[in-house]
């Protein structure tokens, strides 16, 4: 029987058996589970093994790639901004950045980079993944192409731009890169464990993602001028490129965030308990009532699924994310079941990190279990 470390509050022993059940199955490798209350951790568990030779087990300090799970982290960054009055969401990219104006994209706000509305959710080809680790070069080349759809329109998941896009916007107003404001206004002050842009020095206590099946889209059957197309190209995925020195070093604060459980239970208990955590605030009330503003509701051009986005983050789409329930509700998951899901009227987040990912693009069976067995804990 695996043995879970940290601690569990007897409300969650149903949680508590799930992971233990995955993990004793060999369904889970290593896995962690935070849910916090007020800012509390209320459940802070994790188990199992740092690598698929079952040699290292995995820590209360170990940390991964988590995927798109980073990209809440990237838009609460954006939100400091607007909270600081320095960005306004409504505002033209361009007015920030003006070379983003090119190529028809003078109308294209802030907030339709933040919804994943923009019109850009790839590169043109060709590219690859190396080529995104060079951030001025990867974001001139994202100013300079035309829209894929007229933007505002209809969301189309910006898979792995999402943070060069807002990133280079935090960049032009704030003068430091993405990682490193994350690292000194939002993971720094909060004590958070959280990465975009890992030093070497910490490359040890990495856990190497296990590749998931292949993702359930046949590309080669559809129309290559779509936007799944041309969004899954652009560059396409490769989990295995997240185990390079190059992909951990790189500020990719779409998908290359390094992190556990802990710390995205942290970052994002802020957003939960009305902007404040232990006397730290990055945001009022006001700015996290622009996350609920709804942006898009339908079929997502990309993920080929209905979703709703508000201002970054997901909002409850109870068709395709059942396990995320109607409320004053805000999520988002990583490629292969990473989650965060935050609640702001139990005041509750929830997020659960792991290293063998599962398939699906909305979260992965095992996400469902756990998101499903933590709110019949709390109803």
């Amino acid at each position: 029987m695996t043995k879970l470390g940290g601690v569990c509050d007897k409300r969650f022993t149903a949680l508590q058996e799930a992971l233990k059940d995955n993990l004793d199955s060999g369904e889970e490798l290593g896995a962690s589970i935070v849910v916090t209350l007020d800012g509390e951790p209320v459940v802070d568990m994790w188990g199992g093994w740092s690598d698929t030779d079952h040699a290292t087990e995995w820590e209360r300090d170990t940390i991964t790639n988590v995927w798109s799970c980073t990209k809440t982290v990237t838009a609460l960054a954006a939100l400091m901004l607007v909270d600081r009055g320095l960005l306004d969401v409504y505002a033209p990219v361009a007015k920030y950045w003006p070379e983003f104006a090119a190529a028809g994209k003078d109308r294209v706000e802030v907030r339709h980079l933040l919804s994943h509305t923009s019109g850009v959710s790839g590169w043109d080809q060709p590219i690859t993944v190396e080529d995104t680790f060079d951030l001025a070069e990867s974001t001139k080349r994202l100013a300079a192409q035309a829209p894929w759809w007229e933007p505002g329109t209809a969301s189309g998941y910006h898979a792995l731009n999402y943070g060069h896009l807002i990133g280079e916007v935090v960049r032009r107003i704030d003068g430091r890169t993405l990682g490193r404001f994350v690292a000194e206004e939002i993971a720094g002050p909060l004590g958070a464990d959280f990465h975009i842009g890992l030093d070497p020095s910490e490359f040890g206590r990495v856990s190497n993602v296990v590749p998931p099946p292949p993702l359930p889209i046949d590309l080669a059957s559809l129309d290559p001028a779509s936007v799944i197309v041309r969004t899954f190209t652009g560059p396409g995925p490769d989990a295995s490129a997240s185990w390079s020195d190059e992909w951990r070093q790189a500020e990719n604060g779409a998908a290359g965030g390094q992190g556990n459980a802990r710390s995205l239970a942290r970052i994002q208990s802020v957003v939960a308990c009305g902007g404040e955590l232990d006397g730290v605030r990055l945001l009022s009330p006001d700015t996290i009532s622009l996350i609920f503003e709804e942006q898009s509701n339908g079929v997502d051009l990309a993920l080929g699924q209905p979703i709703r986005f508000g201002i970054g983050y997901g909002l409850p789409t109870p068709v395709s994310v059942p396990f995320v329930p109607e409320g004053r509700i805000c999520f988002w998951g990583g490629w292969g079941g990473s989650q965060v899901v935050v609640d702001t009227e139990r005041r509750m987040t929830m997020t659960y990190v792991m290293n063998k990912m599962g398939p699906g693009l909305l979260g992965s069976d095992r996400t469902a279990q756990y998101a499903t067995a933590t709110f019949d804990a709390l109803s």
